[in-house]
């Protein structure tokens, strides 16, 4: 059975930085592409940053280009997400995706997951 258990969130203020975790098991992730979503409340999910992880090719939505950094330990199957300058509109639960075997950032960037973890809040508020 295949499990995506995020890990990180938290509450930090505007400016500070967070790391958020996935830890992946069920499957080979190998050759799949892996990500982060996010869902604000009353929005819809939205795409926030995806990497290959036999690759490392990354893609990031234009909103968090530059700020945040999304990263892979493919030996052990997890995933990372480094968010600096945090803003209050960064608030949203975050979830962890995998894509098929054989799966590119782009499919990931377009909403083609077949797997999505149970998501962790992160909230940015003074």
């Amino acid at each position: 059975q295949v499990q995506l258990v995020e890990s990180g969130g938290g509450l930090v203020q505007p400016g500070e930085s967070l790391r958020v975790s996935c830890a992946a098991s069920g499957r080979s992730f190998r050759t799949s592409a892996m990500g982060w979503f996010r869902q604000a409340p009353g929005k819809q999910r939205e795409f926030v940053a995806a990497i290959s992880m036999e690759s490392g090719r990354t893609k990031y939505a234009d909103l968090v280009t530059g700020r945040f950094t999304i990263s892979r330990d493919s030996a052990k199957n997890m995933l990372f997400l480094h968010m600096n300058s945090l803003k209050p509109e960064d608030t949203a639960v975050y979830f962890c995706v995998a894509g098929r075997e054989y799966s590119s950032v782009i499919e990931i960037k377009v909403g083609a997951v077949v797997h999505w973890g149970q998501g962790t809040q992160v909230t940015v508020s003074s």
